[in-house]
């Protein structure tokens, strides 16, 4: 299950649907769209579908996810977005897909026409394996088998490394200083792009007038240069945010360079930066770094799993890197970053993996592993007496004064008592309203506060004109005077057709007379 929980266009997808994620993607202006693919490789997109980035289609909005057929069983491996914005993807096959904004021809099709379906760009890249692709706001650089650099779109200030300014129509590879080189890695700023050969150099070329290409100055370059500063050093990888650079070492060092009005860069102060400079993380070794060219925000990763973030993070500026308690950089962009975009293709390892409390809620009622057992109603329930001591007072009392490893319940039904259980392993209740009323007997009973308060909680969604006066009685049994109160708010103010149930008829005769009673104080026979 890949969690993408931070990213609200995801928050009105239902459970079920979320545990089915394996990759995510969150774009947009606004953070405001999204692609995601399930377990049986399905691809979906959700959001507001500005020049039809989400490739249905049409350039209809949708707030429930889509299904894109196209891509169905395409195996993504790399995806990326400009600012129009236009989507760009890699398959497994090596394949390039591209939809959305295409007036600067960044879909490599030839055209300006915007796409409203994933379309092959197959212009010089037929016979090519591609593995990686980067997108800047309007132009699209990808990454083959054999170490070239392609690219195309958008060309105003030479980030398509032709030798010009013109706008590419089509893929075209990037030569100049990288023939017979071999790149590893790419990225792009709103207006360049970044390479990584496979011997440690780095080159970039576009638009430099914040210094973002660390070539030490501010003019534009149309074909690859590399970044002498860091000669003898060996960059394994480069991440671009809007105007600046960022580039990780094998010895696990960090560089930064270009723009850095918010902090971006790390330095401790907010002056630009032409050349590499080294950022001070503490002498922790890194392991990744992030950034995202939409935003001005950085991130890295350590060695030991502490993820750090500076720059424009939630508009404060953060000039100088800060530890979070975030496990992974994503995070960062999800919580701080403008938009809180993705800043790259979200995935999840396909070991199945289970955090602690999906292994708990996993392992209830499981006969294997299982030291315990309650006979209810004839029925057996499993669990572990560790847990139960761990998570209720009373187990830990009963389970300290018996060896047994089965105990008979009387006093509760199965369904109760296995709700109740399931709760102590997934701190939720999985009962209808109408039955949470035995839950909350059993609550009171043992002194469960947490869950009593869910329990009224649970029942108050389930309260009809029916049932009002039963859960009323129920409320005032079990000391419940949160419900109590809104049992009773109901029937006055449903009061005429409460009067006329059979469990008002039925009513206990001091509950009656107090009703009546607190009722009249209300008002509630005023006419």
């Amino acid at each position: 299950m890949l969690d993408v929980g931070k990213w609200p266009v995801f928050a009105l997808l239902p459970p079920e649907e979320l545990r089915l994620i394996r990759q995510a993607c969150v774009f947009g202006s606004a953070a405001n769209e999204a692609f995601y693919v399930t377990v049986n490789d399905e691809v979906f997109a959700l959001g507001t579908n500005c020049s039809g980035c989400l490739g249905l289609g049409d350039l209809q909005s949708t707030i429930e996810p889509r299904r894109i057929d196209v891509l169905c069983g395409k195996k993504i491996v790399s995806l990326s977005y400009g600012t129009g914005p236009h989507v760009v993807i890699a398959t497994a096959d090596g394949e390039v897909f591209a939809w959305g904004h295409n007036g600067y021809s960044q879909l490599g099709n030839g055209t300006t026409n915007h796409g409203l379906t994933p379309a092959l760009v197959s212009t010089n890249l037929l016979n090519k394996r591609v593995t990686e692709v980067a997108c800047g706001s309007h132009h699209t650089i990808a990454l083959t088998t054999d170490g070239e650099v392609f690219a195309w779109g958008y060309n105003n200030s030479g980030q398509v490394g032709s030798g010009s300014t013109a706008n590419q129509p089509t893929p075209r590879r990037v030569s100049s200083c990288l023939q017979n080189k071999v790149v590893v890695n790419i990225a792009c700023g709103q207006l360049c792009s970044m390479a990584v050969l496979d011997n440690g150099e780095i080159y970039g070329w576009g638009y430099n007038c914040n210094g973002q290409l660390g070539l030490g100055n501010n003019g534009n370059q149309q074909t690859p240069c590399r970044i002498a500063a860091l000669h003898g050093i060996n960059v394994v990888q480069v991440a671009c945010g809007y105007a600046h650079t960022l580039a990780l070492t094998d010895e696990g060092f960090v560089y930064a360079w270009g723009a850095n009005s918010y902090g971006q860069l790390g330095t401790g102060n907010k002056s630009n930066q032409a050349l590499p400079t080294l950022i001070n993380t503490d002498k922790e070794r890194m392991v990744e770094v992030a950034a995202c060219h939409t935003s001005h925000t950085s991130a890295a990763k350590t060695q030991s799993g502490q993820v750090l973030m500076w720059g424009q993070c939630r508009g404060q500026a953060v000039a100088s890197p800060h530890l979070t308690h975030f496990s992974s950089t994503d995070d960062v962009f999800a919580c701080f970053a403008t938009p809180a975009v993705t800043w790259h293709l979200l995935s999840v390892d396909g070991d199945d993996y289970l955090t602690v409390a999906q292994s708990l809620k996993k392992e209830f009622d499981s006969p294997e592993i299982s030291d315990l057992k309650f006979l209810v109603d004839g029925k057996c329930i499993h669990v572990h007496k560790a847990l139960l001591k761990i998570r209720c007072e009373h187990f830990r009392v009963l389970l300290n004064e018996t060896d047994e490893d089965a105990i008979e319940v009387h006093q509760f039904s199965y369904l109760v008592y296995r709700a109740f259980l399931e709760y102590l392993y997934t701190d939720t209740i999985n009962l209808p309203p109408e039955d949470a009323v035995g839950l909350l007997d059993l609550a009171t009973f043992y002194r469960e506060t947490r869950l009593k308060r869910l329990c009224q909680e649970t029942i108050k969604r389930g309260i009809s004109e029916d049932n009002a006066v039963t859960l009323l009685s129920a409320a005032v049994k079990y000391e419940a005077r949160d419900l109590e109160e809104f049992c009773f708010k109901f029937c006055v103010n449903h009061l005429t057709a409460v009067t006329q149930t059979q469990a008002f008829a039925d009513m206990d005769h001091d509950l009656l007379k107090n009703f009546i009673s607190k009722a009249s104080r209300y008002g509630a026979f005023k006419n």
